[in-house]
């Protein structure tokens, strides 16, 4: 079974702004690398693609078991994806987030 990934919104305006925090930190950082912002977006891309298998394998977040987590590592920390399994054949993703914030917005 293939699942269909779809990003919210939120999701979508999450990503966007996880790429100007990366890019605004290396710009202001005296050894910067402008590649990172860019392999930090491939990094989430690629994590979840996972979820076209496997969305099941991912941590419960909360008392649903179609509302869950992924795990994106990257670097020190990584990100965390909110996503929910809709039916069988989608996942929407809700929110991401970088595993330092304090929760999703």
């Amino acid at each position: 079974m293939k699942y269909r990934v779809l990003f919210s919104e939120a999701a979508a305006l999450d990503l966007g702004q996880l790429f100007d925090f990366a890019l605004q930190r290396e710009l202001d950082s005296e050894t910067g690398d402008l590649d990172i912002p860019e392999r930090a977006v491939q990094a989430i891309k690629d994590g979840i693609a996972f979820l076209e298998s496997s969305p099941f394998a991912c941590r419960k977040a909360g008392n649903s078991s179609f509302i869950r987590e992924l795990i994106i590592p990257f670097g020190s920390a990584g990100y965390v994806a909110l996503f929910e399994i809709v039916d069988s054949s989608t996942v929407i993703i809700g929110a991401i987030r970088h595993q330092r914030e304090d929760d999703y917005h």
